[in-house]
C-alpha cells in the first residue's frame, strides 16, 4: 500500500513540472526501500558516474561548442562552404546541411544551432529563390543533424550509460550521419527553384574564404586523427578542442572578449553540462535497481510472445522511440530507456553499436515530431512563425529522416562498416 502511496505521489509531482532529476532521485529511493536495499545505493551511483574518466569529455566539448556557436565563426564556414558547393545544383541548401550538422556536432544541442545559424542562413536561402516553407523545414531539420558525428554529446552519453566503446561509436556514427545528410540533400536539389542560375566556383573565393577559416575548418579532422590515429584519447582530445578553440577564437580572431563573453558562455555551457548530469547520475540509480530486479528480462519474454524474430523487434522499437522522442529529450531518453532497452536488443541479436545508431537517430528525428519535438517550438520563436506553419515545414523532413531510419536499421554494415 505504502509503495502505491509513493508511486501516485511520484507522479503527481512529475505532473507538476518538478524537474526530472529530482522525480529520478525519489523513484530511485522509494524503489530501494521496497526492496530492503540501504538507499545509500543511491549516492554509490552518483560516485560512480563522476568517477569515469570520460565525464569530463562532456563540459569541455560542450564549452568549446558554445564558443565556436557564439563566435562569428557561423559566418566564417557558411562562407567556406558556399565558395566550396555553391555551384553544384542546391549547393546552398547542401551548405546549410553540412554547416548545420558541424554545429550540432560539437554544442551537442540543436536549438543552439538553430538560433546561432538560423539569421545567417534564412536571408540567404530566401535571397537564393527558395520558398519560405521550405526555408523553415530546412533549417528545423538541419538543427538535429550533427548528433550522430563526433564528438557528439549524445554520443558519449550513449556509451557512458549503455557501457559501449565511445570511440567505436564515433566512428560508427560517421556513414549513417552522411546517409541523412545525402537523402535530404537531394531532397534539396529536387525541391530547389528551377530557374536557379548555376553558380561559378571561383578559387580565388574559396581561397579567400579558406584564409578566413581554416582554422576553425580543420577542427574536425584534427580531432578524429588525434582519435583514431592514436595520438589521443578521447578525454585529451576533448581538453585539446576546448583550449584549441579558446585560443583561436579570443586570441586570434578576437570574435570574444576573454574577461566579458568568455565567464557568460561558460555559464551558458555548464548549465547544460549540470541539467544533464543531475539526470545522469539520479537516474542511472533507478534504472540499475530496474536491471537488478530482471525488468528487462521480464519486458524481453513478454514480447516474445508476440515477436519471434529481430527484424519485427526492430519495426516495433522503431515506433516505440519515435513516441518516446517525440516527448522526452534526448539526453533524458539516453539515461532512462538505454539499460532497458540495450540487454533486450542484445538477446535478439542486435550489435550494441549498431542499436546506438538505430537509437540515436530515432531521438535525432524526436527533434522534429509533431506535437512537441522541440526544434518545431526553437524555430517557431526563432523566426516568429506560428508553431503550425513549422508542422507543415517540417513534414517532408520528417518523412525522408523516417526513410533514412529505416535504411540504417535494416542495413546494419552502415554502422559496423569500420569493425567488419
Amino acid at each position: 500500500m505504502s509503495g502505491i502511496v509513493a508511486t501516485v505521489g511520484i507522479c503527481l509531482l512529475a505532473s507538476l513540472g518538478i524537474p526530472l532529476f529530482i522525480i529520478m532521485t525519489l523513484a530511485s529511493l522509494v524503489a530501494f526501500s521496497m526492496a530492503d536495499v540501504n538507499v545509500s545505493i543511491v549516492a554509490q551511483e552518483i560516485y560512480k558516474i563522476a568517477a569515469q574518466p570520460t565525464i569530463v569529455t562532456i563540459p569541455l566539448f560542450t564549452f568549446a561548442g558554445y564558443l565556436i556557436a557564439e563566435s562569428k565563426s557561423p559566418q566564417r564556414l557558411m562562407r567556406l562552404a558556399e565558395t566550396g558547393l555553391g555551384w553544384i545544383p542546391g549547393g546552398i541548401s547542401i551548405v546549410t546541411l553540412i554547416v548545420c550538422a558541424f554545429f550540432t556536432a560539437f554544442t551537442g544541442a540543436s536549438g543552439v544551432t538553430i538560433i546561432a545559424l538560423g539569421g545567417v542562413i534564412y536571408p540567404i536561402l530566401i535571397k537564393e529563390g527558395y520558398s519560405e516553407k521550405f526555408t523553415l523545414g530546412t533549417i528545423t531539420a538541419s538543427g538535429s543533424l550533427g548528433l550522430l558525428f563526433p564528438p557528439s554529446l549524445p554520443i558519449i552519453l550513449y556509451g557512458m550509460v549503455g557501457k559501449v566503446d565511445i570511440d567505436k561509436l564515433f566512428k560508427a556514427g560517421i556513414i549513417p550521419g552522411f546517409v541523412i545528410i545525402m537523402i535530404l540533400g537531394a531532397w534539396s536539389i529536387y525541391n530547389g527553384p528551377k530557374n536557379l542560375e548555376t553558380r561559378k566556383f571561383i578559387l580565388k573565393d574559396f581561397l579567400s574564404a579558406l584564409k578566413e577559416a581554416w582554422l576553425e575548418a580543420i577542427l574536425p579532422v584534427a580531432v578524429l586523427v588525434g582519435i583514431y590515429g592514436g595520438f589521443t584519447t578521447v578525454t585529451e582530445a576533448a581538453a585539446f578542442t576546448a583550449l584549441y578553440v579558446l585560443i583561436v577564437e579570443v586570441l586570434v580572431y578576437k570574435d570574444l572578449n576573454l574577461f566579458k563573453d568568455v565567464p557568460k558562455i561558460a555559464v551558458d555551457a555548464m548549465s547544460l553540462v549540470a541539467a544533464i548530469l543531475l539526470v545522469l547520475c539520479c537516474a542511472l540509480a533507478f534504472t540499475n535497481w530496474m536491471v537488478d530486479e530482471d525488468i528487462p528480462l521480464k519486458i524481453f519474454d513478454l514480447m516474445r510472445t508476440h515477436i519471434d524474430n529481430k527484424y519485427t523487434f526492430l519495426l516495433f522499437l522503431n515506433i516505440f522511440l519515435l513516441i518516446v522522442g517525440s516527448v522526452m529529450d534526448i539526453f533524458s531518453a539516453i539515461v532512462v530507456v538505454v539499460p532497458l532497452i540495450l540487454p533486450i536488443a542484445r538477446d535478439f541479436g542486435v550489435d550494441p553499436v549498431h542499436m546506438a545508431m538505430i537509437f540515436l537517430t530515432n531521438l535525432e528525428i524526436g527533434y522534429l515530431h509533431p506535437p512537441i519535438g522541440i526544434n518545431l517550438f526553437i524555430a517557431s520563436n526563432r523566426f516568429k512563425k506560428p508553431i503550425t506553419a513549422l508542422y507543415a515545414a517540417s513534414i517532408p523532413f520528417l518523412v525522408l529522416m523516417v526513410i533514412a531510419l529505416a535504411i540504417i536499421t535494416y542495413v546494419p554494415s552502415l554502422s559496423l562498416f569500420w569493425f567488419q
